[in-house]
């Protein structure tokens, strides 16, 4: 079973189709990037990929669970518990705290905290001294981790991360891009990350280049930035 499967996706805003049969597998654990020139659909699949909004047509699947079929209050339960989302902006919120804000999934489903989970992710991530910190009080790499572990937080099947580096400096991308390497093998949760920067690409297995509202080519990054930047412009030059 595919922890991310989509298939002849579709999807126009008025007469300008931006997805156009777009189709994408990822196996459990798979890390992989996404990357395309603006307008080109990227964050469009990411949020009909989390349940966001809907497309025109095609399917896509978390976990065997057709999450374009199901309606907002289920497509937003199914979200909280089995797909993890991470943005550009954080969106953190800024009245709760580190620990709080990880938990929020959990404690938006009436759910119990699991008090070992969130331990142990505030250690991986770093965070550790910072649980009783707000938003504000925090740099822009330590709020984008806090956002990486409110994904992981309930071990969803997929993780979706639109531009996680957008706000952040070489030095704190760089360091993301480390974090989301070492959390893809030890939580096995696929991930497919939404980005134009080569030196994110490059951190995932494999990227995969869209063009006219659908998959162009894909091939395995080698970790290397300088082939992605190649590629990518082979691909759109």
């Amino acid at each position: 079973m595919d922890a991310l499967k989509a298939t002849d996706v579709c999807r126009s805003y008025g007469r300008q189709k931006v997805l156009d049969g777009f189709s994408l597998a990822l196996a459990p654990g798979e890390f992989a990037a996404l990357m395309g020139p603006s307008g080109s659909g990227k964050s469009t699949f990411l949020n009909i990929a989390a349940g966001l909004i809907c497309a025109d047509s095609g399917k896509v699947e978390i976990g065997g669970n057709d999450i374009t079929a199901m309606g907002d209050g289920a497509a937003t339960r199914f979200r909280r518990r089995h797909v993890g989302v991470v943005f550009q902006a954080y969106n953190l919120l800024k009245s709760y705290t580190v620990s709080d804000n990880i938990s929020m999934p959990v404690r938006l489903d009436h759910r119990r905290i699991d008090a070992d989970r969130l331990s142990h992710l505030v250690a991986a991530l770093g965070l550790s001294g910072l649980e009783k910190k707000l938003p504000a009080e925090l740099s822009g790499g330590e709020r984008q981790r806090v956002a990486i572990a409110r994904a992981l937080f309930a071990q969803p099947y997929a993780i979706l991360a639109d531009e996680p580096t957008g706000n952040l400096d070489m030095s704190s991308t760089r360091s993301i891009c480390e974090l989301l390497k070492t959390l893809n093998k030890t939580e096995r949760s696929a991930i497919l990350v939404v980005t134009h920067d080569p030196v994110v690409a490059a951190s995932a297995e494999t990227v995969h280049f869209l063009k006219d509202g659908r998959v162009e080519a894909s091939f395995p990054t080698d970790n290397d930035p300088a082939k992605v930047s190649r590629r990518y412009l082979e691909t759109y030059g």
